[in-house]
């Protein structure tokens, strides 16, 4: 079981001017402004701005989950590739990357 959708990940090609961009659409600063990521916490939700590795892709949306090896392992069984394994990313947040049997990314993520 999932604790639903937490958090999305955009991968942008100018990191400043998206900041600007949803700083303007959330109403609010982002509360992580780093070269190399920027958040923004609202109604519950965690938007992400990533510089893009390559294209810009399509967001990637984050489903909260209690054990993130478990549903990897759950989802792989179920058809899905796991993209990226779990791995910290700070703070006890574990995160990893899989897709669905049609090639859509889907991210998952576990906080301790």
């Amino acid at each position: 079981m999932t604790q639903g959708i937490k958090t999305v990940l955009h991968s942008v090609s100018d990191l400043d001017a998206a900041k600007a961009f949803y700083t303007v659409l959330l109403g609010i600063a982002p509360q992580t402004d780093t070269s190399y990521y920027v958040g923004f916490d609202t109604g519950g939700q965690h938007i992400g701005l990533l510089p893009a590795k390559g294209d810009v892709a399509a967001p990637v949306v984050y489903w909260a989950v209690p054990d993130i090896a478990a549903k990897v392992a759950e989802v792989t069984a179920a058809g899905g590739v796991a993209r990226e394994q779990p791995h910290d990313v700070g703070g006890g947040r574990q995160v990893a990357t899989v897709t669905d049997p049609d090639g859509t990314v889907l991210g998952l993520l576990q906080d301790s």
